[in-house]
């Protein structure tokens, strides 16, 4: 199906972001969205599949407010999380002031990222930084991200499955085949409650492509895997599978 509208704002999600707040991911309040309830397995998971130690630097690339990169600090890793909404990135450096964690959070356009081998390894979860550009911009921004690596090392992306957004296509949901991208009106409830209408666009990738990017960005030993979130695994991509686990390595 095609007719998506346009996207005018390239930030389009810090409306949401803002509207929101806690109400993202607020374990401490017991609100929290279904997806965010599985984040210790997929960075458990994820801590075996890089091969992550205490000490380790890794960049965390739309980290929203931190699930992850919190996560993974509290494991003794060094984390670094970029985000273009200023109110995931408060909510992020105030749960890490609270926990004492040393985590970093900075405000950053994805499209601008430039830390060249710097990180240990990168992970770009949930959409964050990668899903959300509209279908033009994927490829850059994944060679900036694979840039960041030193060599040896890997990146995990998780990317929403082309396959599993046709095939379980909801009435008011449109499929832009050019450009891979799922639009949606979603009625959003903010953390006091109120709800408010937004336009979603989700840029979906089949295996193969994600494969392609992985290797023009020069990575090797790539994988890809179906998972669901709280459910990463190495696993074949199937067409019930919610999204598609990228990992891969920089020679």
């Amino acid at each position: 199906m095609t007719g998506v509208p346009p996207i005018t704002d390239p930030y389009w999600f810090d409306a949401i972001a803002a509207h929101l707040g806690k109400a993202y991911w607020a374990p401490d309040t017991g609100r929290v969205m279904a997806f965010t309830k599985g984040t210790e397995q997929e960075v458990d998971f994820l801590v075996d599949a890089l091969a992550l130690e205490s000490g380790m630097r890794v960049l965390d690339v739309g980290c929203g407010p931190g699930r992850h990169a919190l996560a993974l600090a509290r494991r003794g890793v060094d984390v670094v999380g970029v985000d273009h909404s200023p109110e995931f990135i408060r909510l992020a450096r105030d749960a890490a002031a609270t926990e004492g964690l040393s985590a970093i959070f900075e405000e950053l356009d994805v499209r601008e990222l430039h830390r060249p081998a710097e990180f240990d390894a990168a992970i770009c979860l949930c959409q964050g930084g990668f899903g959300l550009l509209g279908g033009r911009d994927e490829t850059a921004v994944f060679g900036r991200i694979a840039a960041t690596l030193r060599p040896g090392r890997w990146l995990a992306v998780s990317a929403f499955s082309a396959p599993f957004a046709v095939r379980h296509l909801e009435v008011g949901e449109e499929f832009d085949a050019a450009t891979g991208v799922l639009h949606e009106v979603a009625t959003v409830r903010g953390a006091d409650g109120d709800e408010a209408e937004f336009d979603l666009w989700t840029t979906c990738f089949t295996t193969r492509e994600l494969e392609l990017l992985a290797r023009t960005a020069g990575l090797d030993d790539v994988e890809v895997h179906g998972v669901t979130p709280g459910r990463y695994r190495r696993h074949p991509p199937t067409l019930d599978d919610h999204e598609l686990l990228l990992l891969a390595r920089r020679p």
